[in-house]
């Protein structure tokens, strides 16, 4: 790849879609968009190319597509747009595509592309065992082992999933900033929610990571956390070792690396 030339990367979400596009040795680029699961391909085709453009770049800027989807109607959308606007074919990342990663877990099929694109990133850039907390609209916990192997994890509501249902289910309780509070005795309505969500995640996080390495019984494991609320948390407790914020497009480049070199 040329300076002028690189790799998109498409990882989309439940709650937003983040385009990144490598150039020579980095993410030179990087977007995000909502996840609007019944937009149509020429939609997000306008799309892309206005992101593009932004940076004086076009649809021949791409040179090859790799896709992470855990809303399937737009898996297919994206392939029918990479393949009519940019005349590629997409590696489209599932349970039984080359990643490098070994599935050692109950029903393959069933695990998220995401949750397989992150142990990839992990066992290429730091190796196991590990385990990988991507702060989502869902908060998953993805134990991989020191041969490199995707073992499961845990799945949890994300906070702001949390937040939302609290608010949304009860008369007088509103939306807050999910931030700690001056103190964990919450004084007001507004300081005790952002107890009870904060410093309760806080603990769900340092619960699970703890419960997670007594099961793994393996010595150390790294906790690499990825999400966009990942550096808040980092701040406030000492169970994650390193955040990754690029992580699953990483995990994306590295699994179309593989793929590309296969005749």
């Amino acid at each position: 790849m040329t300076s002028e030339a690189g790799l998109l990367a498409v990882d989309i979400g439940n709650t937003n879609i983040h385009f990144g596009l490598w150039r020579g040795e980095s993410w030179g680029l990087s977007w995000r968009a909502r996840t609007i699961s019944n937009k149509m391909a020429d939609e997000y085709a306008v799309l892309l190319r206005n992101f593009l453009s932004s940076a004086d770049l076009n649809f021949k800027s791409v040179t090859g597509v790799v896709i992470g989807s855990v809303v399937p109607p737009l898996t297919a959308t994206f392939a029918d747009m990479v393949e009519r606007y940019l005349g590629l074919e997409p590696v489209i990342v599932n349970h039984k595509t080359n990643t490098g990663v070994r599935l050692d877990i109950e029903q393959p099929e069933q695990v998220g592309p995401d949750r397989i694109v992150n142990a990839a990133a992990v066992i290429k850039l730091y190796g196991g065992p590990a385990i990988v907390i991507d702060f989502g609209t869902a908060t998953t916990f993805d134990v991989v082992s020191r041969d490199g192997a995707y073992c499961g994890g845990a799945i949890s509501p994300g906070i702001v999933v949390a937040h939302d249902a609290i608010v949304n289910r009860t008369a007088r309780l509103h939306q807050i900033d999910l931030v700690p509070p001056p103190n964990p005795i919450g004084r007001n309505t507004i300081h005790a929610m952002q107890s009870g969500i904060f410093w309760g995640y806080v603990a769900l996080v340092e619960g699970i990571v703890a419960r997670l390495k007594a099961a793994m019984q393996d010595e150390p494991v790294k906790v690499i956390a990825t999400g966009g609320l990942a550096p808040l948390f980092n701040q406030h407790t000492s169970v994650i070792d390193a955040i990754a914020p690029e992580l699953t497009l990483d995990g994306l480049r590295i699994i179309y690396e593989m793929n590309a070199e296969q005749p």
